[in-house]
């Protein structure tokens, strides 16, 4: 009795211990332990600037450590609790076990993937913009439709989002808009989906029923943390006022707050339109702006390891990272990972899952071949 829960509690168990080789848990214990004896110092504070990294380092390598850690202690007390089903002979424990055995499995299948993310920023907030490229009014309404699956990613996860711009294309769509993002591992997950996007199916907006090609472009950034400074400087900023609009229904305010700002250098343009004073946008908008800054700066120490900026090319043929064939067949495929779904509803419903891993799976097997 209970011998396949005994069997698959065991099988995690393996699992947990091998990738807690692979993090490094006990290693990152003693570098806890050794930073946590420095902190003690009288003088630790003496310079704070010095004292806040190493207590942002601390909390980096208790992310490490507190997961595994805690899931350990669920697989033993689950062993505990098969054990004393076994020798009791207690079949009214069948419901139950098979529950912490799903349970247990979908911790685990997480943490793996949360291994993948290594890069310092995965763990911060994603500002996540898209632009329709390539293909007029098709490409805005396709711009649109990755908006909502950006959307219906978030709400299957329980990530928080807010519209921080959302302009409405003339005829359908949109001309761009911009989310800001926040959970677990929110870039570390989202950055999967920087790029571009291809789109083929029969146009809706052809009165002869063509079979279209079109492109949109997906921007995934982190926020820069306020430790961090990205000097921009006044003269630099051309600022542009207009009303807000919003995507099917949303209440925006309809008075001239929006804010556009205009980063002279590099050309790069951000908007912010969600709140109702003129201020608070504008200071939204340059945090957006300091986050693209940033990003290309991080992007260019990264060149020698291939990292470059999506966002540097065309929308349009040849530039996309991920396909969305709707006609003459279903197919969704990443040109990336060569990972192929066949159902297209699924994936612009949010299910965009097993995009995310393979991309973080190849990104790592990448890194290892470079190392």
């Amino acid at each position: 009795m209970y011998e396949l829960e005994t069997e698959k509690v065991q099988g995690y168990a393996r699992r947990l211990e091998e990738l807690r080789r692979c993090l490094n848990v006990e290693g990152t214990k003693q570098k806890i332990a050794a930073i946590e004896q420095q902190m003690s110092a009288g003088d630790f504070w003496n310079d704070p600037e010095s004292a806040q990294k190493t207590v942002q380092q601390l909390k980096a390598l208790k992310g490490i450590v507190n997961a595994p850690d805690e899931l350990l202690r669920e697989l033993e007390d689950a062993q505990v609790l098969v054990e004393l089903a076994q020798s009791e002979g207690d079949e009214s424990m069948g419901a139950e076990l098979e529950a912490l055995a799903i349970s247990l499995q979908e911790k685990l299948d997480r943490l793996e993937l949360n291994s993948l993310l290594t890069d310092p920023r995965d763990d911060k907030t994603a500002l996540v913009s898209i632009h329709p490229g390539a293909g007029g009014t098709e490409s805005c309404d396709w711009a649109s439709m990755l908006y909502r699956m950006i959307v219906r990613w978030c709400e299957r996860h329980e990530y928080a989002m807010e519209a921080l711009d959302y302009q409405e294309a003339e005829e359908a769509g949109l001309k761009s808009a911009a989310l800001r993002i926040s959970g677990p591992f929110a870039y570390g997950y989202l950055k999967s989906e920087a790029g571009v996007h291809r789109l083929v199916r029969i146009s809706p907006f052809d009165a002869a029923k063509r079979r279209h090609t079109s492109f949109a472009a997906i921007e995934v950034l982190t926020e820069v943390d306020e430790d961090i400074d990205i000097e921009v400087r006044e003269e630099d900023l051309k600022m542009d006022v207009y009303r807000s609009s919003g995507a099917g229904g949303q209440k925006v305010n309809k008075t001239s707050s929006a804010v556009r700002l205009t980063h002279l250098p590099t050309g790069i343009v951000v908007a912010c339109q969600i709140e109702r004073s003129q201020h608070r946008n504008r200071a939204t908008a340059l945090q957006m702006l300091k986050s693209k800054l940033y990003d290309i700066e991080i992007r260019k120490k990264e060149a020698e390891l291939a990292a470059q900026r999506e966002g540097h090319q065309d929308v349009a043929w040849g530039s996309q990272i991920r396909s969305y064939v709707f006609c003459p067949y279903q197919l969704v495929k990443d040109h990336r990972t060569n990972i192929e779904v066949g159902n297209v509803e699924r994936v612009m419903d949010g299910d965009i899952d097993m995009f995310i891993e393979a991309y973080l799976k190849w990104k790592l097997a990448g890194r290892a071949a470079t190392a």
